[in-house]
């Protein structure tokens, strides 16, 4: 009897996030469509075995792990075009965001990640808008945030947006972020309301502010040999159940984040809402680095982003 092919998927959060249900979701149909012929296993959150979250993309890269993900701004070093999905206000909406990530723009990003590591992309998960949250002060205007230390993704484009938004940025992984973040050695970070809410962040933060200033996909990548080794028909159905899951995943992202408001709230933390006056603030005050985007990524990308 042939031995079973291992698919070993893994990621950086609780079983009970979104991300970590939606590989259930793809583990469950590849085991309903094939049995015994498939042996599937997980590793929920690669940080609890001594990993940083970062340390999904090697794993993964030399076979490790068959499956992860992990958000696009921790390979815009490697691949320098996916800092231009990194450009703060980008999308107005959330729609907007999908349709190009799935569209001709997220294909442009797969083949520049394939070009340069031995994955094979098969779609993106959403992280979605993220959001500012400190331990100091509300934030309504970039004033606001003069001096604040703040925890960015180890992207140079993200760290150029809070410089001109007058904060410190501090390319920091997770796993130094959430130490940092507990000790006050930082004072704020950004990301999405379900994540600030899944690492514990509100305990120590007690002002949210709803920017939406950038919005970050999470490619879902596997180790190109492995899948290029199996048979058609796991190939096959592996894509079909990676496009399911990525439906299922954005779907509970919003219900996600509308939990994480409430969490945050009932810690007797603030939120602030930005008016139209105060939003535009933030969007002036990054100009300078959209004008240099367009030098540096052409008028394709852009064409690429809006026309989506």
């Amino acid at each position: 009897m042939a031995r079973p092919i291992e698919i070993r998927m893994g990621g950086y959060g609780p079983a009970t996030t979104g991300f970590s249900q939606a590989l259930k979701r793809i583990g469950n149909r590849l085991a309903g469509r094939f049995g015994d012929r498939v042996d599937i296993k997980y590793v929920w959150n690669i940080m609890d075995l001594g990993y940083r979250a970062e340390d999904i993309l090697w794993l993964v890269e030399h076979g490790l792990l068959t499956l992860g993900y992990q958000s696009s701004s921790y390979l815009t070093d490697r691949v320098p075009e996916l800092g231009f999905v990194d450009l703060p206000f980008l999308f107005a909406r959330t729609e907007d965001a999908r349709a190009a990530i799935d569209g001709a723009l997220g294909q442009f990003l797969a083949r520049k990640i394939e070009s340069q590591i031995d994955y094979r992309i098969l779609g993106f998960f959403e992280n979605g808008f993220r959001h500012l949250s400190n331990r100091v002060r509300a934030v309504h205007r970039p004033a606001d945030l003069a001096g604040l230390r703040i925890r960015v993704l180890p992207s140079q484009v993200q760290a150029r947006t809070f410089e001109l938004l007058g904060a410190v940025p501090l390319r920091l992984d997770l796993t130094e972020a959430i130490a940092m973040i507990k000790s006050a050695a930082i004072d704020a970070q950004e990301n999405p309301l379900t994540n600030t809410v899944t690492y514990g962040v509100h305990n120590f933060h007690r002002f949210h502010t709803l920017t939406s200033h950038f919005y970050v996909s999470r490619p879902i990548f596997l180790h190109r040999p492995t899948f290029e080794g199996w048979p058609a028909d796991l190939q096959e159905e592996m894509r079909a159940a990676v496009t399911e899951a990525i439906a299922f995943q954005r779907d509970l992202h919003e219900r996600e984040e509308k939990d994480a408001r409430r969490a945050i709230e009932a810690a007797g933390c603030e939120v602030v809402e930005l008016g139209a006056e105060e939003h535009a603030a933030f969007v002036a005050a990054v100009q300078p680095l959209l004008r240099e985007a367009r030098s540096q990524y052409g008028e394709e990308l852009f064409a690429l982003a809006a026309t989506a």
